[in-house]
């Protein structure tokens, strides 16, 4: 796939102007490309429009979810717990004035990417399950992200990461469904809990 034509799209259809397109994407790539970034980068996104695509006729705002997509994880640093909140107001900032266009919808969307709990807005749910598909991988594949999330969390020591990291886990397996889609239950719930809980035991 290539990202920054599906990016170009979007926007088109949303209506940026073609100097605005692309300065947005050289600012996207640029965001996504910092050194820091092992997991939270192009990749990630990338991955998540793959599941965009092959879920977009279960939305009822495809534009304002794709377009969460590419900014949900804009601003990251793995020192603040704003991350969410700030790439929300980022990618409103952005928007044209005068668009066809649910701006409470994005930023609600973006935002829910911090806590992944359920939303009355299905579209959300969506988007927030697209971001989490990562914990169904195969184990080996698991492995590299737990790895990629790991390095981008050196700045703290062992003794810091691992209960923070294994707290962070639990949560997961606390919440009656990891999943908020009937979708993804069904093809990722068991396999998600799966490699959470053997994360857990790595981490203790």
């Amino acid at each position: 796939m290539n990202l920054k034509q599906k990016f170009t799209e979007l926007l088109t259809n949303i209506g940026f102007e073609e100097k605005e397109i692309q300065r947005n994407w050289s600012d996207l790539e640029k965001a996504y490309s910092n050194k820091s970034r092992h997991y939270h980068n192009l990749t990630h996104i990338n991955d998540m429009v793959e599941c965009f695509e092959m879920y977009a006729d279960q939305l009822q705002n495809p534009n304002e979810v794709l377009f969460a997509v590419f900014y949900h994880d804009y601003i990251y640093k793995s020192t603040k717990k704003d991350n969410e909140l700030k790439s929300a107001e980022f990618a409103l900032s952005i928007l044209p004035e005068n668009i066809s266009f649910d701006k409470q919808l994005l930023f609600d969307a973006i935002c829910a990417t911090q806590q992944h709990q359920h939303h009355t807005i299905e579209d959300i749910n969506w988007l927030i399950d697209f971001d989490l598909k990562v914990l169904a991988r195969d184990w080996d594949a698991y492995q590299i992200y737990f790895e990629q999330i790991r390095k981008e969390y050196r700045i703290y020591p062992n003794f810091l990461y691992k209960p923070g990291r294994a707290k962070a886990l639990k949560h997961f397996l606390e919440n009656e469904f990891i999943y908020q889609t009937a979708e993804f239950r069904k093809l990722y719930e068991d396999k998600a809990r799966f490699n959470i809980e053997k994360e857990i035991l790595l981490l203790t």
